[in-house]
């Protein structure tokens, strides 16, 4: 995925009440950016480290800025939540995942039951039903998922789950924006609930999928799949 327009430089000053953070651009002007990210972004918060925020699209918006990435450890790390659903219905449409594909059609935000599922894939043969979350947290070289209580996401499995024992194929893909990591696991200390979900879901055949993305401020590209370990 490339962004539409240049990315604007700054360093954070302070990431607060959740979803604002003060950032201090090149020239010396204090910015307030929305930062879409609602989990504890444990080891990829660090003032004073450089950021890319983008300019809101939609005028009347409170905030005119939403903050993209930050730099840890020399290497850009993507916190914007609202991205991984594009970017990985991208990389299936061009044929950039193995393990997805052979689709033809991608669909996101469809409505299944009484809920959404991130995106589905067809091709003639099959209706391939995916839920993406977004990695950022990291401890040692494992990518670690979530970095906060996620009811919210012990549903997605359970949805997961359902579909796959419907006889449609079922995916959990991991998106992981930062490359200084070779694995992934569930944060078993931070939501155990979380992480015994994932277990019994991919021993009822859903599939785990965990990505590893290259994050720079021109684009955000797939570079391989990560192992895991449950």
């Amino acid at each position: 995925m490339k962004f539409e327009n240049p990315l604007i430089h700054g360093t954070l000053v302070k990431r607060y009440k959740r979803f604002l953070s003060d950032i201090r651009l090149n020239d010396g002007t204090l910015v307030v950016a929305h930062c879409t990210n609602t989990g504890s972004m444990k080891s990829c918060l660090e003032e004073g480290a450089e950021v890319y925020i983008s300019p809101a699209q939609d005028p009347k918006r409170k905030t005119k800025f939403t903050w993209e990435m930050i730099k840890i450890n020399n290497g850009w790390i993507g916190i914007n939540t609202m991205l991984p659903n594009q970017i990985v219905a991208e990389a299936i449409l061009n044929q950039e995942i193995k393990n997805l594909s052979g689709y033809t059609e991608v669909k996101r935000e469809v409505k299944i039951g009484n809920s959404r599922i991130d995106i589905l894939a067809t091709n003639q043969d099959e209706r391939c039903y995916i839920e993406v979350k977004n990695v950022s947290m990291r401890k040692d070289n494992i990518a670690l998922f979530p970095d906060a209580v996620t009811s919210r996401g012990k549903k997605h499995l359970e949805e997961l789950i359902t579909i796959k024992e419907n006889g449609h194929r079922a995916v959990m893909v991991f998106l992981i924006q930062r490359s200084d990591v070779d694995s992934f696991a569930p944060a078993k200390e931070i939501d155990t609930e979380y992480a015994i979900t994932l277990k019994k879901a991919f021993e009822k055949g859903v599939e785990i999928i965990p990505l590893m993305a290259k994050v720079s401020p021109h684009e955000i590209k797939i570079q391989k799949v990560l192992s895991f370990k449950l």
